[in-house]
């Protein structure tokens, strides 16, 4: 849901923080800082996108449907990007459901407006097309790890890489939830789950995990995350 304040707190995001002052003045008119809630879809796929967010705070999972019901994490966008990027592509509709998986605030506009900011060349649009390449390879690495690493290896990345965009070491995580997120049963989450826990990186207790050491549970991921981490956050923070 929509929740909007009245004046705009300091900007978290990275894509906003990198523009130049001129720039972000001609953008702010049109942002509204918002809620991002847990569990929030802010669209579904196949849905017009009536607007664009850029998280201060929170992550918002990117999910492809598989078949009837079933849904598959593609990738995350934290406060290094922005949910809605296919409106900078020229499309109305997005590709996939947006749902938000750690909750947090985001500065949100109108899809129309931003059209209009994108529409001529300028520091905004430079910006996105190189933070669109970044974002297309985490996806594509994604789409390799889903199908090619172990499932406790996959938790870790994905835990390790949602901790980017959570000011916490706590998730409000269900084995529902995390089955969706990485393909697979809710029996295999617990399992991963479990491992995990046996060698003291995370606690899982009803429905909560808790990071406990952040250094081992890199460590444990795949080598996707590495590979993301250098192209990805890497790159966000040189846009600082």
């Amino acid at each position: 849901m929509l929740r909007s304040t009245k004046t705009l707190e300091p900007v978290a995001n990275r894509l906003l923080a990198a523009l130049p002052g001129k720039e972000y003045q001609r953008l702010r008119p049109h942002l509204e800082e918002v809620t991002l809630s847990f569990g929030e879809v802010l669209y579904e796929s196949g849905e017009i996108i009536r607007r664009v967010y850029f998280p201060n705070h929170g992550i918002v999972s990117l999910l492809s449907m598989v078949e009837e019901r079933s849904t598959l994490e593609v990738g995350v966008v934290g406060a290094e990007g922005m949910v809605g990027i296919s409106v900078f592509l020229g499309a109305h509709t997005s590709l996939n459901q947006a749902l938000v998986q750690g909750a947090g605030a985001a500065m949100s506009m109108k899809a129309d407006a931003m059209r209009k900011h994108v529409g001529h060349e300028g520091p905004l649009p430079d910006l996105l097309r190189r933070y669109t390449n970044s974002l297309l390879a985490q996806i594509s690495q994604t789409a390799a790890c889903n199908r090619f690493h172990a499932v406790e290896a996959r938790l870790a990345r994905w835990l390790v890489m949602s901790h980017h965009g959570v000011p916490s070491n706590e998730f409000r995580l269900t084995q529902e939830f995390l089955s969706h997120m990485l393909g697979v049963r809710r029996e295999g989450v617990t399992n991963a789950a479990r491992a995990l826990q046996r060698r003291n990186l995370i606690s899982y207790v009803r429905g909560r995990i808790t990071i406990l050491d952040r250094a081992g549970l890199e460590a444990g991921s795949c080598g996707c995350y590495e590979i993301v981490k250098l192209d990805f956050f890497a790159k966000a923070d040189k846009r600082r």
